[in-house]
């Protein structure tokens, strides 16, 4: 069965053709430059794009794999977590295809796909490697940071999550702060590469205190340091910002995998995903490869482009639902921008 896959959570507008697992076709339109000159995403700036996009990119992503609406076996579409304005987008478009066509259609978690995107394909690649449930999944990006249990696609149980800034969300401030731009985390981690992360002294939050997550401390203690050495002056490649970026991402790095390995030895796994937007962080896909590797526990990790908001993957957990009888979408579902994973 070919899935369409529809995203529009946040500041990405995404398609893409499934079936079973492999992506026949995707397009993604981002609005990065949209939001660049705000330091952030605009709700608002969000939604309208989103609604230019929506018809466009479907009918791109037909035509990359030769097929048409007539050749679709269901829709899956993201109903949250996520902007509210911009998650109607997408909801809308699937409720208009269902009503118009009578395809079976589903409502999907978007954090929850996050976690399935390692297990996807590409058409004409070989085949990824199938889940081995149970497995613990990290799933951090700008708007989440968490760890679950999945025992199967379609059963998730929480263990743990960040009680204030995602993680990517600690990323885009901290270089925001230090007058580096937006998106952060690419430039973040294009400075630390250059940086020693022991140049400053940063104390790691919640350091071996459970499985949840603290990052705004992480972030304040860079901009006293940022404020203490006056940096607000120098070129955006001198050391002493190198060096600050190294010292945060280190810090960041080394509280996600600790408190992954931490999740995937209480609950006798054998394998971890790293997922979301944060999991292009090159740094934190060698560290997690590394002390999870050492106590023989498998990585798997989301392609880059996987990694992002994309429609590839909620295509892959819709077709699950689907096939189970879940989360059947009618006109009366609504965009649910805090859905808890589970529920």
């Amino acid at each position: 069965m070919i899935v369409l896959g529809l995203e529009s959570s946040c500041d990405e507008t995404a398609a893409a053709l499934v079936e079973g697992g492999v992506v026949l076709s995707e397009v993604v339109r981002s609005q990065l430059e949209l939001h660049r000159v705000y330091g952030g995403v605009v709700p608002e700036i969000a939604s309208r794009a989103h609604l230019e996009s929506v018809d466009a990119i479907v009918a791109e992503a037909l035509d990359k794999a030769g097929l048409s609406v007539s050749d679709l076996g269901a829709v899956a579409v993201t109903k949250g977590p996520g902007l509210v304005g911009a998650l109607m987008v997408a909801l809308s478009f699937a409720k208009g295809l269902n009503l118009a066509t009578g395809l079976p259609a589903t409502f999907v978690n978007h954090v929850q796909a996050h976690a399935l995107a390692p297990f996807l394909s590409a058409k004409g690649e070989p085949p990824a490697e199938s889940p081995e449930f149970p497995l613990v999944a990290l799933v951090a990006s700008g708007g989440h940071t968490s760890l679950f249990l999945v025992s199967s696609p379609l059963s998730f149980r929480l263990l743990g999550q960040t009680v204030d800034d995602a993680a990517g969300e600690a990323f885009d401030k901290t270089a925001k702060l230090m007058g580096l731009g937006y998106p952060g985390g690419r430039i973040i981690e294009s400075l630390a590469a250059q940086g020693d992360p022991e140049a400053f002294h940063v104390a790691r939050p919640l350091w071996r205190r459970g499985l949840d997550f603290s990052f705004s401390g992480l972030k304040t203690r860079i901009q006293d340091i940022y404020r203490q050495r006056q940096m607000d002056s120098e070129p955006a490649d001198s050391k002493l910002l190198k060096d600050l970026a190294a010292s945060f991402q280190a810090a960041a790095i080394d509280v996600l995998v600790d408190k992954l390995l931490t999740a995937a030895l209480e609950a006798k796994v054998k394998s971890v995903v790293l997922s979301g937007g944060v999991a292009c962080n090159e740094a934190l896909r060698r560290q997690a490869a590394r002390a999870l590797g050492a106590e023989g526990l498998k990585v798997l990790a989301a392609r880059p482009a996987w990694c992002a908001d994309n429609g590839a993957m909620i295509a892959y957990l819709g077709a699950f639902q689907l096939e189970a009888g879940q989360n059947i979408l009618d006109l009366s579902a609504e965009a649910s921008p805090r859905w808890p994973v589970g529920s």
